[in-house]
């Protein structure tokens, strides 16, 4: 599907949409360039529709879903301009000097972002959940589940109730055993993604508090938080992964590690001790 032009395609099958796949059609015409950075309940929102009817838009022009949506509307942009781009500014004609450059610039942009977004008082509450809860565990899947990994190596130096499962079905089991003494912090750029909007719910309903680190606001996964925590980078459809999302996740991580820290002051300092003498035995 990624080689369909997507506006030739809603132009061609434009009479034959509903009004409602009208009102979505006519959104993304006109504002094509921001479309790929929207969820699909930013989309709904901006049409005055709802989530059901987006994805029924996406099926109607012989998609799976809106995420594959995207990834045709990423080609289709990228096919219609004279430089072929590969993420953002950045070109293929680009020299290293150049790359060093606009890398350097996206990912203080995106750190930049995320701490325009920081909610002291957000934090605040994510921290007093984490210190009280029995459990925390960090839940992520694909590029999120290697922050999600990540965050159970910082925090089990000065802590030991994090959890962190790799495998998808292990994750819902987890979720399954949870209750309202726990935490699940769920990291997922789009908030979209089907695995963790199911260890959501079934956190959710466990009685577990939710903390979700993601970019949208609006989003599937947000709709079960307790505590939202934005990050400030923007992600193309054929972006997935980005270092600058990535970073801007570790970021908010890294935040809540040092508060953490802080407000368990004694606690911390003698299990990062613990932990440190635990490992240097395998250090030359």
């Amino acid at each position: 599907m990624t080689n369909i032009d997507i506006f030739s395609l809603i132009h061609s099958r434009y009479n034959s949409f509903t009004n409602t796949e009208k009102k979505v059609a006519d959104y993304i015409l006109e504002n094509t360039k921001d479309v790929i950075y929207m969820s699909i309940t930013d989309l709904a929102d901006a049409c005055n529709v709802g989530e059901s009817s987006v994805f029924r838009f996406c099926k109607t022009m012989n998609l799976k879903g809106y995420q594959e949506f995207k990834i045709v509307l990423a080609h289709s942009i990228s096919q219609e301009e004279e430089t072929p781009q590969l993420t953002g500014k950045i070109t293929m004609q680009d020299t290293i000097g150049e790359l060093s450059s606009k890398i350097l610039s996206t990912n203080i942009s995106a750190l930049t972002e995320t701490f325009n977004l920081i909610n002291e008082k957000d934090i605040s509450n994510a921290i007093d959940s984490m210190i009280a809860a029995d459990r925390v565990h960090f839940f992520g899947v694909g590029a999120s589940l290697m922050t999600a990994m990540e965050a159970k190596n910082k925090f089990m130096r000065i802590t030991n109730k994090t959890e962190c499962s790799i495998d998808t079905h292990l994750q819902i089991m987890s979720a399954a055993l949870m209750t309202e003494k726990d935490v699940a912090v769920l990291i997922s750029y789009s908030g979209s993604t089907k695995d963790t909007i199911e260890v959501a719910k079934v956190a959710k309903e466990r009685g577990a508090k939710i903390i979700s680190i993601t970019r949208f606001a609006k989003s599937p996964l947000t709709s079960y938080s307790d505590i939202t925590l934005l990050c400030g980078a923007n992600e193309g459809p054929l972006q997935g992964g980005s270092l600058s999302a990535k970073i801007s996740q570790l970021y908010l991580l890294d935040l809540l590690y040092v508060e953490y820290f802080k407000r368990t002051n004694k606690e911390s300092i003698l299990n990062k001790e613990s932990t440190a003498n635990a490992v240097i035995e395998k250090m030359l």
